[in-house]
């Protein structure tokens, strides 16, 4: 009996594993939609169209005349792909204010915690699959560390993509806006913050899962402690 308890004791849960799948998928979704620029898209069957497509940190133009230089009947058109920091481009530092409002500013911060989580949770997971068991004394605090940066994560994410979604399609920022819609780096940004929130809900249950089962082996060691042994002869 004993000896079959230390084998449930080793085993991982389903819950465990199963969240394991849906971090890889949050990890990836995540780690692209952060990385690429096609957050806000311009329909490309829009021949006049000044916008080409936008992420968090690049801006891609077809011709966007400069906010600043009406003065000049908009003489500086802006072409092409920029880093959003972009020191070299002539008039670009000048723009920031128009290319970066206020709500983009918190989507990027709101964002870039879920993307820093996500990397602390890839450790974590990391250690969780390959080099702790259930055996082990800290495993369960292992799994609740991941839970709880997962949460966090996954609710910075979903503040990024609803504030993004809220105000980055209104009038009066980018140009053409009827024409402009969200891009699929948007949409995997969206998937990988579900993705995200269910792995970290299935590593709170793991925990309780491993937590009860170290609980129940406990008290069967020492009920089989107090059982009396039988004595010789009988």
């Amino acid at each position: 009996m004993v000896e079959y308890e230390q084998r449930e004791m080793k085993k991982r849960s389903l819950a465990g594993n199963v969240a394991i799948g849906f971090f890889v998928v949050a990890f990836v979704l995540i780690f692209v939609a952060f990385s690429t620029p096609s957050w806000l898209v311009s329909d490309y069957r829009i021949t006049g169209a000044k916008l080409d497509r936008l992420g968090l940190w690049t801006h891609c133009f077809r011709s966007l005349a400069d906010p600043s230089d009406y003065h000049n009947s908009y003489r500086r058109f802006f072409v092409g792909c920029r880093w959003i920091y972009d020191p070299f481009t002539t008039g670009y530092d000048k723009i920031r204010g128009f290319l970066i409002p206020s709500f983009m500013v918190a989507t990027q911060f709101f964002f870039t915690l879920c993307f820093i989580a996500i990397l602390l949770g890839a450790i974590l997971s990391l250690i969780y699959f390959l080099c702790f068991g259930p055996d082990q004394k800290q495993f369960v605090l292992l799994i609740m560390l991941d839970a709880v940066i997962l949460l966090i994560g996954g609710i910075c994410g979903g503040i990024a993509v609803i504030v993004f979604a809220s105000c980055a399609n209104r009038s009066g920022w980018m140009p053409g806006h009827d024409n402009n819609f969200f891009g699929w780096s948007f949409a995997l940004a969206c998937i990988g913050v579900v993705a995200c929130l269910v792995a970290s809900t299935l590593f709170f249950v793991d925990a309780y899962v491993q937590r009860r089962k170290k609980r129940e082996f406990k008290e069967s060691q020492a009920r089989f402690e107090m059982e009396p042994e039988p004595l010789k002869g009988w």
